[in-house]
């Protein structure tokens, strides 16, 4: 007797949950050749919504961490994808049509990739703050601060270490995300999913929805709770109207130069693009409630 084939049906990734669209709806996955993968989640305007929704409670927990607990979380998904190496591989292998060597990069560049920004979560006061000097009896600091929900349109044609290259610095610095993962790589990115999930990331840090991206990206760009909008994944076509969408909410937009190389080193620009920098100013000496100065 023959063992029957079930077909996977991929979910959305909401609030650390796996939910169906709402609206039940659903594409074909496919391989590199062309034959069927899985059933993947099409995503509706009410499933971005949600997201939206989960994204903003999550910034609450998220935004309040120490940035050393986000970078352990942050390593802890490191970790558990170096744990489903194999699984990666060979998802990257079927759904690309790559060689081991190259889909076996890939995962160790995205592991890699995460551990990178893990390091960098408790050093970017230091980098991006400073102590400003000023000709008057005041301390004047500047700090980096989250910028709140962003929404990010994933990159095609690197469907692990780009996901994970948009993502990873947005969340570094203490945002949330809502990412529309490429239209063709759904399995990949719900799959990594499974790994947010199982990383003692709070709910709602990371969120990932599947679908048509023509679909889905004026709605988050217009959408008036997302704080800032990352282009990478966006067809040039798209990238003006929905420029002109962010505009009438105010929203920070990233556009990269150019088409990006995620294998080389990463730099900060995806870093500095979603924090803003607080300067503070304090006297220098104040007055005590016993008539002495305090310093």
């Amino acid at each position: 007797m023959s063992h029957l084939a079930v077909s996977k049906t991929y979910k959305l990734f909401i609030g650390g949950a796996f939910p169906r669209s709402e609206s039940g709806r659903t594409y074909q996955a496919r391989d590199d050749d062309g034959n069927f993968m899985a059933n993947a989640a099409l995503a509706s305007r009410k499933d971005l919504r949600d997201a939206a929704v989960a994204a903003r409670k999550g910034f609450a927990t998220w935004s309040k961490a120490t940035a050393y607990n986000r970078g352990q979380v942050i390593y802890r998904m490191a970790e558990m994808l170096e744990g489903r190496k194999a699984e990666f591989i060979e998802l990257i292998m079927l759904s690309t049509g790559a060689t081991t060597k190259i889909a076996t990069a890939e995962v160790e560049a995205s592991v890699d990739r995460l551990v990178h920004y893990a390091g960098w979560t408790d050093k970017l006061a230091a980098v991006l703050g400073s102590s400003n000097p000023v000709s008057s009896p005041y301390f004047s600091y500047s700090v980096p601060e989250p910028t709140g929900v962003v929404g990010i349109l994933a990159p095609s044609g690197s469907p692990l270490l780009g996901l994970i290259s948009v993502i990873a610095p947005v969340i570094t610095g203490g945002n949330t995300c809502l990412a529309i993962a490429a239209e063709e790589d759904p399995c990949i990115a719900i799959t990594f999913a499974e790994v947010v999930a199982t990383s003692d990331m709070p709910a709602g840090v990371i969120n990932i929805l599947t679908g048509k991206m023509s679909e889905l990206a004026p709605h988050l760009a217009g959408h008036a709770d997302v704080n800032a909008l990352d282009l990478t994944g966006a067809a040039a076509e798209l990238r003006r109207s929905l420029e002109e969408a962010a505009a009438e909410t105010v929203k920070r937009v990233y556009v990269p130069k150019g088409l990006p190389d995620f294998t080389a080193a990463p730099g900060t620009a995806r870093l500095r693009a979603f924090l803003e920098i607080k300067t503070v100013w304090h006297p220098t000496g104040a007055l005590s409630l016993s008539g002495g100065t305090s310093y």
